[in-house]
């Protein structure tokens, strides 16, 4: 039945596609289609706004409109369609590489030990600073031991092609878990954060994102993620531009 009520207006000349609101919105109506968000259909949206704060270009207001009433029941039924959806979706723990916890030596205990052939060593004669693997935020678990008592780095996953010292200079000394928070389901990484923040004793945690922005959604991602957990830990956020250079 439809009423006027109000509601959720987005501003699709405005929408950069980020994704903050679908993070925001805890009835899922709202999804990045073609690169713009868009509420699903009037049903799901309370009207309430609890997206809009999150929005870096204020593209979201509420309006009092002509639509379909707020359905409970419906919005109960999207949610566990989209986290069927979402389950669906995450990796099968079948033994594949990608998935397989490795340690290894990093430049400076490479250097400590004197080898002049060791496998880390870079075309450029450096040495990479990588202590681990899998890095995929998707793929990390939370319990990793090389997540214990560390300080970690979450990067945009352009931001190493981009900043031509990335090792030296965000890497070294610390664990990673990289992703990209327009493609991937950002969701999905409050969820796995917040599982890491709880059970690793993470230490600190630097982002570093690109000036693009799409990556404004990471620093909001690890924010969430952290009231999620209800922890506090140190937090700094590193702006990289597309030619390199630190800008904030």
């Amino acid at each position: 039945m439809k009423i006027t009520r109000k509601i959720i207006e987005i501003d699709e000349e405005l929408c950069n596609g980020c994704g903050n609101c679908v993070i925001a919105c805890a009835e899922g109506a709202i999804q990045i289609i073609d690169g713009k968000a868009k509420v699903i259909a009037d049903k799901y949206c309370d009207g309430l706004g609890a997206c809009i704060g999150d929005c870096p270009e204020d593209a979201l207001k509420i309006i009092e409109r002509e639509a379909d009433d707020f359905d409970e029941e419906a919005v109960e039924e999207l949610l566990k369609e989209q986290k069927a959806a979402k389950k669906a979706t995450e990796p099968i723990a079948c033994g594949c590489p990608s998935t397989t916890l490795k340690t290894f030596p990093t430049a400076g205990k490479a250097e400590a030990c004197g080898c002049t052939n060791h496998s880390q060593v870079a075309t450029s004669g450096g040495r990479s600073s990588l202590g681990h693997w899998p890095v995929q935020i998707k793929l990390v678990p939370p319990g990793a031991p090389f997540l214990r008592d560390a300080d970690l780095l979450i990067a945009a996953d352009c931001v190493p092609v981009a900043y031509p010292t990335f090792h030296a200079d965000f890497l070294s000394g610390k664990a990673v878990m990289i992703g990209c928070p327009k493609f991937d389901n950002a969701e999905e990484y409050v969820e796995k954060l917040s599982q890491v923040f709880k059970v690793s004793g993470i230490k600190s945690i630097t982002s570093v994102i690109m000036e693009v922005p799409c990556c404004s959604a990471m620093p909001v991602i690890v924010k969430k993620a952290l009231a999620k957990a209800d922890v506090e830990i140190p937090f700094k956020e590193v702006v990289i531009s597309a030619r390199g250079e630190i800008l904030s």
